[in-house]
């Protein structure tokens, strides 16, 4: 079974950078694309990035495209997710996950994942 652990949140100034990590187990990893979503307290589970299997193509929410970049190192059966720019409205809890479907049957249903990280807290101070 993958199992997935998410690192590298914190607090963080407004404008400041983070970068997210996703360690998975298992041999399998490189066979999923792998997505980021975000909860923030009192809403819904936000998508905002996947990556395909060999992280050639990626597709991203269009409220972070160009201050988010989703990447993966399939030898450290890893995705990241580094974050610029950050904004108050960034804090959340972030998860990884590895998408059951394929790369580009909708993305952004969190139903179409079948294996979540327990989240890392993203805290932007102002």
């Amino acid at each position: 079974q993958l199992q997935l652990v998410e690192s590298g949140g914190g607090l963080v100034q407004a404008g400041g950078s983070l970068r997210l990590s996703c360690a998975a187990s298992g041999r399998t990893f490189g066979n999923f694309p792998m997505g980021w979503f975000r909860q923030a307290p009192g809403k819904e589970r936000e998508f905002i990035a996947l990556i395909d299997e060999s992280g050639g193509r990626t597709y991203y929410a269009a409220s972070v495209k160009g201050r988010f970049s989703i990447s993966r190192d399939n030898a450290k059966n890893t995705v990241y997710l580094q974050i610029n720019s950050l904004k108050f409205e960034d804090t959340a809890i972030y998860y990884c996950a590895a998408k059951a479907a394929q790369f580009d049957y909708n993305p952004v249903d969190p139903n179409q994942y079948k294996r979540w990280g327990q989240g890392t807290q993203v805290t932007v101070s102002s």
